[in-house]
């Protein structure tokens, strides 16, 4: 083994020793962000629980949920309130009922159920968000990996893919941060996406805009209005937005929202009815009180910006500083992820090492369908929980455990 091997390992056993309780795994907000929405604990309070028209909110009714969230989030979601629906705690359970309505019934314009679609297909920019892939393979629908070029969306291959295939009836995006790249998809990009022609009439975009205000530097961009960009193209059904309040207030006890055509808006509705006779509107409306409008959202997320911003740097820092010239990552300006790329065939025994000392990692593979990243170079770093001393250790054991792994799998390459 070089010298440089057995310094690495020297490290690692030290490492080892110190009993490390670590965890990197998923974008949850810190206990600090949680702290700034515990007003809703007491919210809406006493005998507030009417909205602006005075409709008593204890009762059944009101499916499309409260118009004052849905007129806050349609403002920084770029919807028209009446394109938009506030619904339950979670936009993951609104996406995976949506594809299981499309599965048992079609969606407009199509021909009929998608289970009767041969060979139906998803789209899958990679690396992408698990949890979409988890749908998809939990109800059978093949996933087209489409790996992001020169860290854009693949226009020409999705364009070429969707052209050609009549199986492949959707494509999930992730266009402001996306998880875990951090890409912020352009106007033109999104235009391109509404616009090219599909063999299948009914292909959807799954807008998930999970990240729209999570911005972590000045620079605020706002989203874009792809409905208004999918109804000049002639396309008006393609894209089916989905977003949360489960990064801005409570995950798990939020709201989420469905924005969409007029047409796609009448088909939800209607088989959202046999689930639900409506949404938890005191729940809402608690949120309504909290944030008040668009511009209490925005300031709101600059407080969540102010802790989040030096787990950022703190990260970005200690990479630059162990893993120059090895590595490479991106460099987020919102979201809460980083993607790191180590040398082909080191990021599976990087995660294994850094298990073994106490530092849990998101599984290597986690952001492709399957589980499979061909190259097996691509770790997930989840920045946000940890407080900012853990992190900046786990950060630094992670480092080390990727320079080991690397190393080893060069010496075995060289055998």
């Amino acid at each position: 083994m070089s010298e440089k091997g057995t310094t690495l390992d020297r490290m690692y056993d030290d490492l080892r020793g110190k009993g490390l309780s670590l965890d990197l795994t998923r974008g949850k907000p810190s206990p600090e962000q949680l702290d700034l929405s515990d007003d809703l604990l007491s919210l809406p309070g006493g005998a507030d629980f009417r909205d602006a028209k005075g409709t008593d909110l204890r009762n059944y009714g009101g499916p499309d949920g409260l118009l004052e969230l849905r007129e806050i989030f349609g403002e920084l979601l770029s919807i028209p309130a009446e394109q938009l629906l506030a619904a339950g705690n979670a936009s993951l359970t609104l996406m995976h009922d949506t594809i299981v309505s499309a599965l048992l019934h079609g969606v407009p314009g199509g021909s009929g159920p998608w289970r009767d679609v041969p060979n139906l297909a998803f789209i899958c920019p990679v690396p992408g968000y698990d949890r979409h892939f988890s749908i998809c393979e939990a109800l059978g629908i093949r996933m087209i990996p489409v790996p992001f070029a020169n860290e854009r969306p693949d226009l020409e291959t999705i364009a070429r893919l969707v052209a050609s295939d009549p199986g492949i009836r959707g494509m999930w995006a992730v266009p402001m941060y996306a998880n875990p790249t951090g890409v912020v998809y352009t106007a033109a990009e999104a235009e391109a996406l509404v616009g090219m022609p599909t063999a299948a009439p009914d292909f959807r975009l799954f807008w998930d805009n999970a990240y729209a205000v999570h911005h972590i530097t000045d620079d605020e961009p706002a989203a874009l209005d792809v409905l208004a960009m999918a109804d000049s193209a002639g396309n008006a059904n393609r894209p089916l937005v989905f977003a949360s309040t489960s990064k801005i207030t409570y995950p798990g006890a939020g709201v989420a929202f469905f924005g969409a055509s007029p047409e796609n808006i009448a088909w939800h509705r209607r088989h959202a009815s046999v689930q639900s006779i409506g949404p938890d509107k005191i729940n809402q409306l608690r949120h309504v009180r909290l944030l008040r409008d668009a511009e209490g959202v925005r300031a709101h997320m600059r407080a969540h910006r102010a802790i989040v911003k030096p787990r950022f740097e703190a990260v970005l820092r200690i990479l630059e500083q162990r893993l120059s010239g090895v590595a490479a990552w991106t460099m987020p300006t919102g979201g809460y992820f980083v993607s790191l790329t180590v040398p082909n065939g080191v990021a599976s025994r990087a995660v294994a090492l850094a298990g073994e000392i106490g530092v849990a990692v998101t599984p290597a593979g986690a952001s492709f369908p399957y589980g499979d990243d061909p190259d097996d170079s691509n770790i997930r770093i989840a920045p946000t929980f940890p407080s900012l001393r853990d992190l900046e250790t786990a950060i630094d054991a992670l480092c080390t455990c990727v320079l080991v792994a690397a190393e080893r799998v060069a010496a075995e390459r060289a055998k």
